[in-house]
């Protein structure tokens, strides 16, 4: 059986309080699972996208939380935001390895989800 995060970090001489509001683990899971980081993490997985890209990949996302949730992802350090000195500047925003390796059980799960799904809905 694999042990949690918790157990692991322990072993590392930290350890997190997973359930604890004051945790930092705990803000990160909150910034994945929020409505639209999962949705960013996904679009970022086969390649990196400018943000009008991004945005047009995730229909229904305004450019204020798509900029908000970029900005949370990229403190966290699952997203890298690279920018061009070209004027006007050009950003370009992609996953780092820890946001490959966070974004790959996510990318799972909207699978297994899509394959259960008939094409008329739930069933």
């Amino acid at each position: 059986m694999r042990e949690g995060a918790q157990l692991r970090q322990a072993e590392a001489g930290k350890q997190y309080e997973v359930f604890h509001t004051d945790c930092p683990a705990r803000d990160m899971v909150d910034h994945v699972t929020s409505r639209w980081g999962i949705w960013v993490l996904i679009s970022l997985r086969s390649n990196d996208l400018r943000f009008f890209e991004l945005r047009n990949s995730i229909q229904g996302i305004s450019e204020k939380m798509l900029t908000q949730t970029l900005r949370a992802l990229v403190q966290d350090g699952l997203v890298r935001r690279e920018v061009e000195p070209t004027t006007p500047p050009q950003v370009t925003y992609g996953l780092s390895e820890f946001g490959q390796d966070v974004s790959e059980p996510l990318t799972d799960l909207f699978d297994r989800i899509t394959q259960r799904l008939s094409p008329l809905g739930p069933g």
